[in-house]
């Protein structure tokens, strides 16, 4: 479990940052892949302080009073957009959100001028999710301000893959060690990229499974243990990270049909009995219940699927806070 005591509890977190004691390497955060163990493993822990917050009567804290962050989602998101605001407005910074849909993107005006804007508005932080990978770290070179990418194309979603890696510590313990199948859709996932690199770095033993078209080319040069038979890939593991199926893609005949998928990949009660004792299950959500998890195991005591959301708000806090270094809890 990850546990802080009460001289790591979210006030001496914020008094060690605010005297720059911590923080991370970068001002942005881009993705796991080039991320150091050591910054990871820095923001897991004042993951677990921050998420004191969340347990108290009143979730506010006046730790980023007057500090401003805007989500600049050029796709659709409910967790990830709600978590990061909500975590801005639980530290009592302002969050505001723009959509390309109703921006003047929609007008023609170019991602860089889009940022720069952000940035003479006086925002003090940019989150941006966009289509093309890439974009986040295009908004870095352009302005001063912390950039957060809250995933790009199909490259990483860092925030996420930091969420999963604090929700695995919590529910096993450790991270090292662990035998961790990621299952489904890794061609187009950005979940399971950072995921794979996060897993590698903190010690796993890491595996992907999918149809040979949901799978990308190389993908054994992340480090990882390929698969295409579910039943053989589930062999004794601790953890399965079930992905998305995007229907959105299913035209495109990627496999033949939602149901031969779901027979085939699909992660069931009866496929979870060839892993290891006391399993552990997760999925970044959205779910198509049915088709690449069964409810039966979507709802059941192994799945920690609700406590990623949860968590999900503790670590961007944490993101926010190191990356922004408020002044103290006054």
């Amino acid at each position: 479990m990850v546990t802080t005591d009460k001289a790591g509890g979210p006030e001496a977190v914020i008094a060690e940052v605010a005297s720059g004691n911590r923080g991370l390497r970068s001002k942005d955060v881009l993705g796991l892949q080039d991320m150091p163990v050591e910054d990871i493993e820095t923001i897991l822990r004042n993951a677990a302080a921050f998420k004191e917050i969340m347990a108290r009567p009143i979730k506010k804290v006046p730790t980023l009073r007057g500090k401003s962050v805007v989500t600049l989602f050029y796709e659709n998101s409910t967790r990830t957009r709600v978590s990061f605001e909500l975590a801005a407005k639980i530290m009592s910074a302002d969050a505001i959100n723009v959509s390309a849909s109703s921006s003047s993107v929609a007008k023609g005006e170019s991602l860089k001028d889009t940022a720069l804007t952000m940035e003479a508005l006086g925002m003090d932080m940019i989150v941006i999710r966009h289509p093309l990978s890439g974009a986040p770290a295009y908004v870095a070179e352009t302005v001063g301000i912390p950039v957060i990418n809250a995933g790009d194309g199909t490259h990483e979603h860092p925030s996420q893959g930091l969420l999963d890696l604090y929700t695995l510590r919590e529910a096993r313990g450790k991270i090292e060690g662990l035998k961790v199948l990621i299952v489904g859709d890794i061609l187009h996932s950005r979940v399971a990229r950072s995921n794979i690199w996060g897993l590698l770095k903190l010690g796993a033993e890491v595996r992907v499974c999918g149809p040979s078209t949901l799978l990308p080319a190389g993908v054994e040069q992340f480090g990882a243990q390929v698969y295409h038979n579910l039943d053989e890939a589930i062999q004794g593991v601790d953890v399965v990270n079930v992905l998305r199926i995007q229907l959105e893609r299913q035209e495109r005949g990627l496999f033949p049909t939602l149901r031969e998928y779901s027979e085939r990949w699909g992660v069931s009660p009866r496929r979870l009995e060839k892993a290891a004792s006391g399993v552990t299950v997760m999925h970044p959500g959205p779910m198509n219940r049915g088709v690449e998890i069964s409810p039966e195991v979507a709802d059941a005591g192994y799945s920690v699927i609700t406590e990623q959301v949860t968590n999900g708000v503790a670590v961007r806090m944490a993101l926010l806070y190191l990356l922004l270094g408020g002044q103290g809890a006054g």
